[in-house]
């Protein structure tokens, strides 16, 4: 038996991944971003094999990583984590700079940045393992990096499915979302409002949303919903 919960016992930080492709800058949230030597100073990733990030750096064959800080903001995460770099400008407009080589990295809410020149790479099945060796390194404030605990615990963050820590067994993935399981009460009613996540889209289909309602995909509060007229 494998308790899935054994693993939040396990020290990791949040980190926002970004390279440069064929299409521009791509960049995706992981919390798999940890040194593995240090003479050289190497450091690896295990990026989901999916993301247009992924392609990217296999591509390219660098990528930058940016610590994130505990007071960044559920938006940010939820820019980079959530959304796909396919059909998503995420940095337009978030705060950046680019590193000797031309990534861009992302600098708000940051508290240092690594520039990796990709070494080795393993394929994991639905991950691929990323080692670099750390051609860049720079502190960008003296703010608390933020552990994965903290997302989870303080800020309520959710994880998306395809992260390396994604506890689901993809019921959830296969469950109606509640736009589907709404479609009949809004085929029924040709007026009527809903409420979309700012941060992942999720719709949630009712007039009203609770006080301490939270987003069930990102984790955000009501605060980040705007309502919609369908």
């Amino acid at each position: 038996m494998v308790d899935k919960k054994a693993f939040r016992s396990l020290s990791c930080g949040l980190y926002i991944v970004t390279a440069r492709g064929a299409q521009g800058s791509v960049g995706c949230v992981v919390n798999t971003f940890q040194q593995v030597t240090s003479s050289p100073a190497q450091a690896s990733i295990a990026i989901n094999k999916d993301n247009v990030t992924t392609a990217a750096i296999l591509e390219s064959g660098m990528f930058e990583v940016s610590v994130l800080c505990e007071d960044a903001p559920m938006e940010l995460i939820g820019r980079f984590g959530f959304h796909s770099s396919a059909d998503t400008d995420k940095f337009a407009d978030t705060q950046t700079a680019q590193d000797a080589v031309g990534i861009a990295y992302v600098t708000e809410h940051a508290a240092a940045h690594f520039c990796l020149k990709v070494t080795q790479t393993l394929d994991l099945g639905t991950h691929m393992l990323v080692v670099g060796e750390v051609v860049e390194a720079a502190v960008l404030s003296d703010g608390a990096p933020m552990t994965y605990a903290y997302y989870h615990q303080v800020k309520g963050g959710k994880t998306p499915p395809k992260a390396s820590s994604y506890e689901g067994d993809g019921a959830a993935a296969a469950a109606p979302s509640s736009e589907a399981q709404g479609a009949s009460a809004h085929d029924a009613a040709p007026r009527r409002f809903a409420w979309r996540c700012t941060v992942c889209g999720h719709i949630e289909y009712v007039d009203e949303l609770p006080d301490d309602f939270r987003c069930p995909l990102c984790g955000v509060g009501k605060e980040l919903f705007e309502r919609i007229e369908l």
